[in-house]
């Protein structure tokens, strides 16, 4: 589980060698640290042959508005970094979300030696160590994020390689986390061996371009099918693996828009009837439902 990932000293060392660059205002509603976390219990090994402890280089977008705020961790692609998805974290932080992407060590395109799909395995582990790392800081009396974070309301969220991270992470009974309380699976699949689907397990909401070749429309059908109630299905028509995550509209603006209403409503208790409104667009998207 994943109260067993960082805990005791091991969250104070991983703290300790947390590095925080100065806040800079990134909008009108948020601002944007980046924070270098420390998973002293694993090591990725560096192209000369070094082991060094596991880096989680960390980018946090939290609103300025004071209070708690729900939380969303994000997985990015294989061969990205957080950067590509700007525009939708952005969306996501104006909304009133604090927004934590780590940098995946060894599958980005900034990792040591050219990124490998080799350490998927090891990113849904990454997703809890931000999270127990982040609600450390939100529990400390002085800092940029005492008291910014909703420690009730945490959904992770991913694309692609990334997405099955966060699939993982919510569903995997290896690396479930129970923190988790909803899920957003952009364009991803089951990482192999996952089995059931959990009962009680946090709603899902899947999108999937139609056209997409890198994870096809049947990866998602099948996860779609494992999956347990509630459970969304967003079909992005005509759409590839990477642009409407990113630059392509108008299917990007219903990616923001239906996003936020998803969580809005099961981390806020806000009226699912505004999701189905924005998850619906005829020629751009077509919705399945099972709440």
């Amino acid at each position: 589980m994943a109260e067993r990932v960082l805990t005791g000293a091991a969250v104070v060392a991983a703290l300790l060698l947390c590095v925080a660059r100065p806040a800079a205002p990134a909008a009108p509603g948020f601002h944007v640290r980046t924070f270098r976390f420390v998973d002293p219990s694993r090591t990725i090994r560096l192209p000369g042959g070094r082991r060094v402890p596991r880096p989680l280089v960390t980018v946090v977008r939290y609103p300025v508005a004071a209070g708690a705020h729900p939380l969303i961790v994000f997985g990015h692609g294989y061969a990205l970094t957080p950067a590509s998805y700007a525009r939708l974290l952005n969306a996501w932080a104006e909304a009133g979300y604090v927004v934590a992407a780590p940098v995946f060590p060894l599958g980005s395109a900034d990792a040591p030696g050219g990124p490998t799909e080799a350490d998927l395995v090891n990113q849904p582990r990454d997703l809890s160590v931000v999270i127990t790392s982040l609600l450390a800081l939100d529990a400390r009396a002085n800092g940029v994020l005492a008291g910014r974070i909703d420690r009730t309301e945490i959904a992770v969220a991913g694309h692609s390689d990334g997405a099955e991270t966060a699939l993982a992470a919510a569903y995997d009974r290896r690396y479930r986390d129970p923190r988790i309380r909803a899920a957003i699976v952009m364009s991803g699949a089951i990482i192999p061996g996952m089995g059931p689907f959990p009962s009680g397990g946090p709603p899902l909401l899947a999108m999937q371009g139609t056209a997409d070749t890198t994870n096809s429309p049947p990866t998602t059908s099948t996860y779609f099918a494992l999956a347990r109630r509630p459970k969304f299905l967003v079909w992005l028509l005509g759409a590839s693996h990477l642009p409407p995550y990113t630059t392509q509209e108008p299917q990007l603006g219903v990616v923001e828009r239906a996003t936020i209403a998803f969580l809005d409503h099961y981390l806020e208790g806000r009226p699912l009837a505004a999701f189905e409104a924005a998850a619906r667009r005829p020629g751009v998207t077509q919705l399945v439902a099972d709440p």
